[in-house]
C-alpha cells in the first residue's frame, strides 16, 4: 500500500488551492495518495487559516485530536500550514512537540523536503518564511478533476487593513508571471476546465511586466478568454481601491467573464472606514458597481461585513443597512470584529458590548439573507445559463449546475455527459439555499 495523506483545510479558496498544490507535490515527489479518512493516514496536514477569532485555540484542539492517533502510530506523520502556522510557529513547537513540520502559506513547495527531516532527533522542521515567487516558480503541472478550477494570480497583501492579520502571515503582495498563469489555464483547459476562477488576497491588484507593457488582472481575463474551452471567467477576493476603469471597462467586451462580483465593503460608514484604514468611501464602491451595471445591468453583487468594528455607533451601523438596502447584495459574508494579536485595531477602544454587536449581526444577516431570497425568487421562469459541475450531493437521479451568479441548480438526470459544459436551465422553484429546474437545451454547448 502507498502512503496516505490526509489534508484538513480550514479558510478561504487561496488555503483551497494551497492544498490541492500541496498534494500535487507529495503525489509528483513522495507518490502520496489523498484518502478521506483520518485514520489511515500516513501524514496528517492541518491547512490553516487566522482570519477570524479562535483560529489558534481550534488548530490546538484538532492537534490534541491528532496526538491521539501519533500515540498509536509514532511513524505517523503531523504538519501545520498556512496562516496560524507563520502566526504561532514558535508556539506550535513548544505546545504540540509531536508535530513533525510547520510552514507557512508561501514555503508548502518544501513540505516534501520538511518531511525529510528526522524530527525523532529533537530537530523541528520549520520553515514560515516568505519566498513567494520561489513558491509560484516551484509549483506542480495542475491536475484537476471538475470543470472549474482556481488559478492563484498573486498572492500577500500590502493595503495593511488596521484589523487584518493577513500581511504579517501572507507577506505583501506579489504578483505571479504571466507566462505560468497562461500555461496552467491552458493546461487546464486540455483538461476539460471550462470554469477559471482567478485568486488573490487583492487579485485586483495584480500587476506584472510582460514583453513590453504591463498586465493587469484585466489583461488576464482579455488574453484567457481567448484559450479554447474557457468559457466562463471569475475573480475574487477584490479591493475596491484597485476597480481601475480598465478592469470595470473589461466587462463590455468580455462576455466570459461573470455578470457577478464579489466586493467586499466590510461596513456603510466612511468614519469606520477610516478607521479601519480602507482607504476608500461608499461613494467610491457604488461608483465602482453602478459603473459596472452601465456594461451588465444584471450584475449580482456580494460583499463582506465587519460588525462591532471598535467604536461602532448605532449610526454607523444604520448607514451600512441603508448601503445594504441601496445596493441590495445578493448574498454576502458577515461576521462580528475579532481582535487579531499584533494588528492596530486590537490596540482600539471598544465600548460596544458582545450582546448589542450580536444583535447588529442578526439585523444585518436577516436584511442580507431577505435579498439573496428575493434575487432566488425572481429567477423562477427564466432560463440561466448553468455550468453543470456534477452529480447532485442529495439525489443521484439529479445533476448539479451553477448559474452565473454562483447559485447551485438542481435538475433532474438526462444525459452524464453534460458534466463540465454549459447549458441553458428553465428554473422552476426557488429553494432556501438552492434552485430546482428543467432542462431547456438538451443539447448543451460543447
Amino acid at each position: 500500500m502507498g502512503t496516505k495523506l490526509y489534508i484538513k483545510t480550514y479558510g478561504c479558496q487561496m488555503n483551497e488551492y494551497d492544498s490541492d498544490k500541496t498534494a500535487d507535490i507529495l503525489k509528483e515527489k513522495k507518490g502520496v495518495e489523498l484518502t478521506n479518512d483520518v485514520q489511515e493516514a500516513d501524514i496528517i496536514l492541518l491547512n490553516t487559516c487566522s482570519i477570524r477569532d479562535k483560529a489558534e485555540s481550534k488548530v490546538y484542539s484538532e492537534l490534541g485530536r491528532l496526538n491521539k492517533l501519533k500515540e498509536k502510530n509514532p511513524n505517523l506523520k503531523i504538519g501545520v500550514g498556512g496562516c496560524v502556522a507563520t502566526q504561532e510557529g514558535s508556539n506550535i513547537k513548544k505546545r504540540a512537540p509531536y508535530v513533525d513540520l510547520i510552514y507557512g502559506p508561501q514555503t508548502l513547495h518544501r513540505v516534501s523536503d520538511l518531511l525529510d527531516i528526522d524530527s525523532q532527533s529533537g530537530i523541528k522542521a520549520i520553515d514560515i518564511t516568505f519566498p513567494i515567487e520561489e513558491k509560484f516558480d516551484s509549483l506542480p503541472n495542475p491536475s484537476t478533476s471538475g470543470p472549474s478550477s482556481y488559478v492563484a494570480i498573486m498572492e500577500g497583501c500590502s493595503k495593511y487593513c488596521s484589523f487584518c492579520v493577513v500581511p504579517y502571515t501572507r507577506g505583501d503582495e506579489v504578483s505571479r508571471k504571466p507566462e505560468q498563469i497562461f500555461d496552467e489555464v491552458a493546461r487546464l483547459a486540455e483538461q476539460g476546465v471550462t470554469e477559471i476562477t482567478f485568486i488573490g488576497q487583492n487579485v485586483n491588484s495584480y500587476k506584472m511586466p510582460y514583453k513590453d507593457r504591463v498586465l493587469r488582472l484585466s489583461d488576464l481575463i482579455e488574453i484567457i478568454s481567448h484559450i479554447d474551452g474557457i468559457e466562463r471567467i471569475r475573480y475574487t477576493t477584490s479591493h475596491p481601491l484597485d476597480m481601475t476603469d480598465d478592469l470595470i471597462e473589461v466587462y463590455q467586451y468580455v462576455p466570459q467573464l461573470v455578470s457577478q462580483l464579489h466586493l467586499p465593503v466590510q461596513s456603510g460608514s466612511n468614519r469606520i472606514l477610516e478607521k479601519m484604514k480602507r482607504n476608500y468611501t461608499i461613494d467610491l464602491f457604488l461608483d465602482a458597481v453602478e459603473r459596472i451595471k452601465s456594461y451588465r445591468p444584471d450584475l449580482r453583487v456580494s460583499s463582506d461585513f465587519i460588525v462591532g468594528f471598535p467604536g461602532e455607533t448605532d449610526h454607523d451601523f444604520q448607514q451600512t443597512m441603508s448601503l445594504v438596502n441601496e445596493v441590495k447584495f445578493d448574498s454576502s459574508f458577515s461576521f462580528i470584529y475579532s481582535k487579531r494579536p499584533g494588528t492596530p485595531a486590537s490596540k482600539l477602544e471598544d465600548n460596544t458590548s458582545q450582546d448589542e454587536k450580536k444583535e447588529r449581526l442578526k439585523i444585518l444577516q436577516e436584511q442580507l439573507n431577505h435579498y439573496h431570497r428575493q434575487h432566488s425568487r425572481s429567477m423562477v421562469g427564466s432560463i440561466q445559463r448553468c455550468l453543470v459541475t456534477g452529480l447532485a450531493k442529495k439525489s443521484p437521479e439529479q445533476l448539479q449546475a451553477r448559474t452565473e451568479c454562483n447559485r447551485v441548480i438542481n435538475f433532474d438526470l438526462e444525459n452524464i455527459s453534460f458534466i463540465g459544459k454549459l447549458v441553458d436551465i428553465e428554473v422552476t422553484e426557488a429553494l432556501s439555499y438552492s434552485l430546482l429546474g428543467t432542462l431547456h437545451n438538451p443539447r448543451g454547448k460543447n
